[in-house]
């Protein structure tokens, strides 16, 4: 293992934890989350073995979009905390070995913003041109709505501006024109600003959308939305030369693969790998890995210094436009057969254990191969100790219930009154009675402890994070089976969609006598057979991580 590499490109193999600070932990009993309750649980994360915590907005906002909707680039929302507080987070999480990254969202601004607010007053008002505005809307404004049971058009007649104004998301967040050089020189001071706060990167929101700049202009000689992807990751990388873009690029391959920018990886470090997670449901509900093997195989290498993110769950819906008609309708059959479920017909606003019916084995297998898989693997706060979701909150809202920490009321979250909290706890079995971390730091046998165990076995293993993944060929279609290279060393996993039992026999070496396959999970060491395949019985819904360890090797664990 080259450390000079893993500690330079931390982000190969990091582990990347997604929580909203106003829904983790309420540190002044006003029933919303704050940064100092953040910190204050800052090390529930360092024990789990997050490497990289990435922040849900913080900046002042009128929260009509969970704070996607910003009216200050440049700030922090005074009821979650102040700057002081951010820093000292920042300064706790590099302590324990954490790195910070944050939401950027710059697609748009919210309506509130002193920019839009300047800008609809008067034609001459200097922020008037950093937004799209027209007479009239143009033909198609209903094309491409993100959210169709909310919006009918891509355009908003503003009666103050006597113009129409661009927005791709809300109404209430008319769109900034990235076409604009004021605006990218914008964009460039609000990175440089959160940099030297002591943030190493930022989960960019909306990619597609942000480089968009069709009907931004009526000129001919509009800036190469790429050109300005890869000006950007240039001055990132002078101001911190580690800090890393994580891009939201829901696309197909194909496309994905060119935000990455040349073989060298001069646009976006990482892109989340959505192709693979819409695969990897249609696979579970069929119990067959089919579907996710053929996206692992025609999902293109990224650059060398580069990364896909791979993920179970986010924090929006479980999107799955991807899929075909009759696949997305596989998945809800499956896994959210009821209407309220779904969302925009195009996804779920459910959790994976209310998905599975919260069958541990299913959960645990899921979990374990999320970390196999190659790619850097990314957590949704909660999912650590298999938290539900609260279907009464509105939208994509219900997987963003209150961290629940103990049994006490409101899981430990806030002292606050219910209808104070910030959002509504999840009840029912999967409620902070049945599912918490103080609980499940004492079970030996809990998903918490389980997936403290993939990831410190994830770190062990460089072959998962930086080596050539191999699809291995065997005589069960309900397993799916791979083998992970990098430098000498193999790691082989195996996992098995089914509810039925299954066995498989492997080609894991090359021939040679005294070649072992050593458990990484469990306790146990197996034999290679001399011809380098091995025999390995799975039951329903289990999984294995096997290290090939061949005569010579200095291995210890």
């Amino acid at each position: 293992m080259r450390l000079t590499e893993t500690a330079d490109v931390w982000w190969k193999n990091a582990v990347v934890y997604c929580l909203d600070i106003e829904t983790f932990f309420d540190a002044d009993g006003d029933g919303r989350g704050d940064l100092r309750g953040l910190s204050q649980r800052i090390d529930h994360l360092a024990e789990l073995g997050v490497t990289c915590l990435w922040l849900m907005p913080f900046y002042p906002t009128p929260d009509r979009d969970d704070g996607y909707d910003i009216t200050d680039f440049y700030g922090v929302d005074s009821r979650l905390g102040s700057h002081g507080d951010l820093v000292e987070l920042i300064t706790l999480a590099r302590d324990r070995g954490m790195r910070v990254i944050a939401d950027l969202v710059v697609n748009h601004t919210s309506n509130q913003h002193p920019w839009f607010q300047s800008a609809r007053q008067s034609p001459e008002s200097p922020y008037r041109d950093w937004y799209v505005w027209r007479d009239e809307p143009p033909a198609g404004g209903d094309k491409g709505i993100v959210f169709p049971d909310q919006e009918t058009s891509l355009w908003e007649y503003d009666d103050e501006a006597g113009q129409y104004f661009l927005h791709r998301f809300y109404k209430h967040q008319p769109d900034l024109d990235i076409a604009n050089p004021r605006v990218r020189e914008e964009i460039t001071r609000v990175i440089g600003f959160w940099l030297r706060l002591g943030l190493s990167g930022f989960r960019v929101d909306a990619v597609p959308f942000l480089l968009d700049t069709a009907g931004s202009l009526e000129a001919e000689d509009l800036p190469d939305p790429h050109d300005y992807l890869r000006d950007l990751r240039a001055f990132l990388s002078r101001r911190n030369g580690q800090a890393v873009l994580l891009g939201e690029v829901n696309l197909p391959y194909k496309e994905t693969r060119q935000f990455f920018g040349d073989e060298d990886g001069d646009e976006l470090t990482m892109c989340f790998d959505f192709i693979g997670m819409q695969k990897l449901y249609l696979s579970l509900a069929r119990q067959n890995p089919a579907e996710l093997v053929k996206a692992l195989r025609e999902r293109p290498d990224p650059p060398e210094e580069a990364q896909w993110g791979t993920f179970v769950r986010n924090h929006d819906e479980l999107t799955l436009d991807k899929l075909t008609n009759e696949e997305r309708n596989e998945v809800f059959a499956a896994f959210g057969p009821d209407e309220s479920m779904q969302l925009y017909g195009r996804g779920l606003r459910r959790r994976l254990p209310t998905m599975l019916g919260n069958d541990h084995r299913r959960l645990w297998m899921v979990y374990s191969l999320l970390f196999t898989l190659p790619g850097t693997p990314v957590l949704f706060y909660g999912e650590e100790i298999g938290m539900g979701e609260n279907l009464a909150a509105e939208g994509r809202n219900a997987v963003r219930t209150p961290m629940q920490w103990t049994t006490d009321a409101n899981g430990g979250f806030s002292p606050a009154d219910p209808d104070d909290l910030a959002a509504p706890v999840v009840e029912g079995d999967l409620s902070p009675a049945h599912v918490n971390v103080a609980d499940q730091r004492r079970d030996p046998d809990s998903l918490l402890n389980w997936t403290k165990l993939l990831v410190q076995r994830y770190r062990e293993s460089p072959e998962l994070s930086w080596g050539r993944c191999t699809i291995l060929e065997h005589e069960s279609p309900s397993v799916f089976a791979h083998r992970s290279d990098y430098e000498g060393g193999s790691v082989v996993a195996l996992h098995n969609f089914s509810d039925q039992p299954a066995a498989v026999t492997l080609a894991v070496a090359g021939a040679g006598v005294g070649v072992r396959a050593v458990d990484l999970l469990h306790s146990g060491t197996t034999d290679v057979g001399a011809d380098g395949t091995l025999r390995v019985e799975l039951g329903a819904y289990d999984c294995r991580w096997l290290r090939i360890v061949r005569p010579g090797d200095r291995y210890v664990i």
